[in-house]
């Protein structure tokens, strides 16, 4: 990996998303995630990997997907590596239990997460979402994700993706 200066997390919370700060606060492996300050027009997964000169299969995108069952909705974020796709038509909607699934609404998702589309991240959502995790993205000694804004990105090893409340790693996730 390039020299990326990176930075204890819990030194510099003023680079996250409000919730995000809160649930690191509270996580026993925050000690372990690093925050790097980036260029928000640079936030963007293959933009980032190409400027920072990361691999796109460190990164790991968090892809919010929801669908109704007798009217109730149902939301999911979806961990998957970058060089991979969450199987939304068959797994995820399966794991729902819904008939149909989609990408959650962007205004929907940036105004209920209380973080900026881009930046969403698997750390610091709605509790009664649920976290599903592609065994490839724990595989990743050090996965970058969101960090809630564009303008940081959040470094961990992918082992502690499967450490996030609430998360199940389910196998087919991505394919």
């Amino acid at each position: 990996m390039p020299d990326l200066d990176l930075i204890p997390v819990l030194d510099r919370l003023d680079l996250l998303a409000d919730p995000v700060a809160a649930a690191l606060k509270a996580w026993p492996h925050a000690g372990d995630v690093r925050v790097m300050e980036i260029d928000p027009e640079l936030a963007d997964t293959a933009v980032m990997s190409e400027a920072y000169g990361t691999a796109m299969e460190q990164s790991v995108n968090c892809v919010v997907i929801s669908g109704k069952r007798s009217g109730v909705e149902r939301i999911a974020a979806c961990l998957v590596r970058a060089d991979t796709r969450a199987d939304v038509n068959t797994v995820v909607k399966k794991l729902l239990d819904v008939r149909k699934c989609s990408f959650h609404p962007m205004d929907r998702a940036v105004e209920e997460t209380s973080m900026e589309y881009g930046g969403i991240t698997p750390i610091g959502l709605p509790a009664e979402w649920r976290i599903l995790v592609d065994p490839r993205a724990v595989e990743v000694d050090e996965a970058i994700i969101g960090s809630g804004v564009r303008r940081s990105k959040l470094f961990l090893p992918g082992r502690l993706l499967a450490e996030l409340p609430g998360a199940e790693v389910i196998e087919g996730l991505a394919g």
